[in-house]
């Protein structure tokens, strides 16, 4: 099994949901970057269970920095982090050994390894392992940063509730700061209406899913490369990292299907002496490159699959059918904890583009 990503600048995710300690390794980072642990461990709070309409599984996930920091800045040794798994309810899945949940990774897994996989809260593909992926895009974002470049994302839907959009041609850096602390929306009323559908769900025993927006400031023009090297093959190989995302869209995404060249181009003019865009159907990417326009991608999540209705499964030991009610701590709507996973996400595909490696 490879958990790796990157090519120049790699990363590689390790542990289980329910191992003793989880992690990631960043292998090639330029030396000399200082790293703001605290600010770090803000970032990575944002995706922590254990908040309302959340999973009540309680971690601290505060990262350790095992290698790679001396005196708070890269040394361009590898970078290994760290985090605990403190709160395990592993008799939660005992049943699930046998009777694989519909919707999740257990009975392919279950073919794959021949039963030897770890099942208890799904393991290696668990949602768990989005918190060293966080680790990992919190560190690479302070770097961006003091280059000039903004990641930022909001919880974009819920069911057939929306929030407002970001401007594709002007969001700045203030609008990713608009984002709520409590709530990841844009708009605090729309994201009460998307928390009255997601607790619905939750009193029905039932699961629902969301879209994630993100964008992307400050690119230069020109990052990336045709065919299997385009902005958006990366991010799309990244963001589908995160659990239970299904799709992605750029700019206009499918809605361009619908439109004709005339609405969907995106016109050049002079702004001053700059070339400038007067839309971004694009989406900030044309060919593969970024285009100097601001980098907008939507991210799509299932609902979670462990609901507590009663399902149709088997019993992989008995080969008959079975029904299945799911217990434990899930959440309801799992896009909510996932914006920071996906401004991860985008943080690991920019690496090989944005940063210099030793």
């Amino acid at each position: 099994m490879s958990s790796t990503y990157g090519n120049r600048i790699r990363f590689s995710i390790f542990g289980q949901s329910h191992g003793e300690k989880i992690g990631c390794v960043i292998d090639g980072l330029p030396a000399g970057e200082a790293v703001d642990l605290e600010a770090l461990y803000r970032f990575m709070a944002r995706r922590a269970p254990g908040k309302r309409l959340t999973t009540q599984r309680r971690e601290t996930d505060r990262p350790y920095v095992l290698s790679g920091l001396f005196e708070g800045r890269t040394c361009g040794a590898p970078l290994c982090v760290l985090i605990d798994n403190q709160d395990t309810h592993s008799a939660d899945y005992d049943r699930l050994r046998d009777v694989p949940r519909p919707g999740h990774a257990d009975y392919p897994a279950f073919v794959k390894w021949h039963g030897y996989q770890d099942h208890r809260g799904g393991g290696h593909f668990s949602a768990r392992l989005t918190a060293p992926l966080c680790a990992a895009g919190g560190i690479l974002m302070q770097m961006y940063e003091r280059r000039g470049i903004r990641i930022g994302a909001h919880l974009y839907s819920v069911g057939a509730a929306q929030d407002l959009a970001f401007d594709p041609v002007n969001v700045t850096p203030e609008d990713l700061c608009a984002v709520g602390d409590d709530f990841p929306t844009l708009s605090a009323e729309r994201g009460m209406q998307m928390q009255a559908v997601v607790e619905e769900a939750r009193r029905n025993g039932d699961s629902v899913g969301g879209i994630v927006e993100c964008a992307v400031l400050g690119l230069p023009v020109g990052l990336g490369g045709p065919i299997f090297d385009g902005l958006e093959n990366a991010i799309a190989h990244a963001v589908f990292a995160v659990p239970a995302v299904k799709g992605i869209e750029f700019g206009e995404g499918f809605h361009a299907a619908r439109l004709k060249g005339s609405e969907n181009n995106d016109p050049y003019w002079m702004e001053g002496d700059t070339i400038s865009l007067t839309s971004n159907h694009a989406g900030g990417i044309l060919g593969g490159l970024s285009n100097g326009m601001p980098l907008i991608f939507r991210a799509a999540f299932k609902p979670t699959p462990s609901i507590a209705m009663e399902q149709a499964s088997v019993s992989l030991r008995d080969r008959r059918d079975e029904r299945l009610s799911i217990t434990g701590r899930h959440d309801p709507c799992v896009a909510i904890r996932a914006v920071p996973c996906v401004e991860a996400a985008a943080a690991l595909a920019l690496a090989d583009f944005c940063l210099p490696n030793d």
